[in-house]
């Protein structure tokens, strides 16, 4: 090859190896979807999707949140993930009609970009377990405290304000952290105020307005974010978004940790075992009681439980289950349902929308052991006044049926009854088959006689 057209070779070789950072596809977007209460399962869902993303070398990651809002040991969890994750992490608000209400407002004030689609909206981020929307006075300068506004309604006690103080200085300090609106931030915790997606953009409280996806990682190219450990710059234009779907685990956490299903869960497991003592067998009571008691008491730990609710339950179940054994002409069994369905009512501490547990539902339940107990005492009650069968009196009179015939004997022989075998005589002989009714016990001989009907051989 001439000299000449060796040389044009080693220059378009050289171009096309600069050429490759550009040809070659910018590193994926990770997408993670938060529908619905944020709860223990929608937190070990987000905490494990960054980590993930991280691990797989995603430049970004976003939270597509449609949330009424959510548990606050969950938000908090959530929220520790997103400020030490090494990746950024954009929190987006679609589609239209979708909200970030109370933790969702947290959440989107603690990730790097804050974004919404149009037709959403955030806000009312009271904390709910307190009950109502307090807030304290406002301060002198502001119109309401001169009698041009409403004021909001003071919190009942020391507790409620200092659940919302701890709740302001939460949401300001993220607010500082991200550059947003720190005092609106505050007033949606104090005041339990809301924001459009237009308005929450021409008041600093998000960073970007999106209609979909695609916009918003057009917007974010070549953006650069402070993470931790380092800076990250984005190159979100033609970048693919990868949905992360919750994994086995987190749908089965989201299962049992839901208060109806824990509920449901505990009562199987405490009924489960009071079988499995009342009438030992080959332990599948005891087995499935133990599985799904504990199971409840997993979810129970995870949930905000009262335990003057759980201590009521259990109370109604040791009574209903009494009732059973003591038969008290129903005082212990109303007694135990009454206690079962208030304890119910007030297990679940908190008011954060899809964590309380239905009152059909409860009302089902008590039903259900209520007639489950009935039945029991029934069949005691029945058992009571049963005729004595064993012992002399269920011997005498028995019918049964000649087994076999003593050698060189034919008035003696033996028979099946009540499951052991007797020796018999009669005065009469006897044959194998042949139908005899007992008139008499002595000791281990019973003296019979010949029966007028036949009956089936053996007991």
């Amino acid at each position: 090859m001439p000299a000449p057209a060796r040389c044009l070779c080693r220059a378009l070789a050289l171009l096309l190896l600069a050429a490759l950072p550009v040809l070659a596809a910018p590193p994926p977007v990770a997408v993670l979807a938060v529908d619905g209460a944020i709860g223990p399962a929608s937190a070990d869902y987000l905490v494990r999707g960054l980590a993930r993303a991280a691990e797989e070398g995603a430049q970004l990651v976003v939270l597509r949140i449609d949330t009424p809002g959510g548990l606050d040991t969950s938000m908090r969890a959530i929220i520790k993930a997103i400020l030490a994750s090494p990746v950024p992490v954009a929190s987006y608000v679609a589609p239209s009609g979708a909200r970030a209400a109370s933790a969702g407002t947290y959440i989107l004030y603690a990730s790097h970009v804050a974004a919404m689609a149009p037709g959403t909206n955030l806000g009312a981020a009271t904390p709910v377990q307190i009950g109502g929307l307090p807030g304290l006075p406002p301060p002198p300068d502001d119109p309401r405290a001169k009698g041009k506004g409403p004021l909001p309604p003071e919190p009942a006690d020391a507790l409620g304000r200092k659940q919302i103080n701890d709740a302001a200085a939460y949401i300001r300090g993220l607010a500082q952290l991200r550059g947003r609106n720190a005092d609106w931030a505050e007033r949606a915790v104090r005041e339990a105020v809301s924001l459009s997606a237009r308005e929450a953009l021409g008041l600093g409280v998000i960073d970007h307005l999106a209609v979909d996806l695609p916009d918003l990682l057009r917007q974010l190219d070549g953006k650069s974010f402070a993470v931790a450990g380092g800076t990250a710059t984005l190159h979100t234009a033609g970048a693919a978004a990868v949905l992360h779907e919750p994994d086995w685990r987190t749908r089965t956490l989201a299962v049992i940790a839901n208060p109806s299903v824990a509920l449901i869960l505990m009562m199987l497991g405490v009924y489960g075992l009071f079988f499995e003592f009342s009438n030992p067998g080959i332990g599948l009571g005891g087995v499935l009681g133990g599985i799904c008691l504990v199971l409840a008491l997993y979810a129970l730990q995870l949930l905000p439980v009262s335990y003057a609710g759980a201590g009521l339950i259990l109370l109604g179940v040791v009574f209903m289950t009494a009732e059973a054994f003591l038969p008290s002409f129903g005082v212990l069994g109303i007694g135990g349902v009454v206690a079962f369905v208030i304890g119910a009512l007030i297990l679940i501490d908190t008011e954060v929308p899809g964590f309380g547990i239905p009152l059909p539902l409860i009302l089902t339940l008590a039903v259900v052991s209520a007639g489950l107990i009935a039945f029991i005492v029934g069949m005691a009650l029945k058992a009571r006044h049963r005729a004595l069968q064993s012992g002399d009196a269920g011997l005498v009179g028995s019918l049964t049926a000649v087994i076999a015939v003593e050698a060189g004997d034919p008035l003696a022989g033996w028979v099946q009854l009540q499951g052991e075998r007797w020796q018999v005589r009669s005065p009469a002989p006897l044959k194998p088959g042949q139908a005899v009714r007992v008139v008499a016990r002595q000791g281990l001989l019973l003296d019979v006689a010949v029966a007028e009907r036949p009956t089936p051989q053996g007991d």
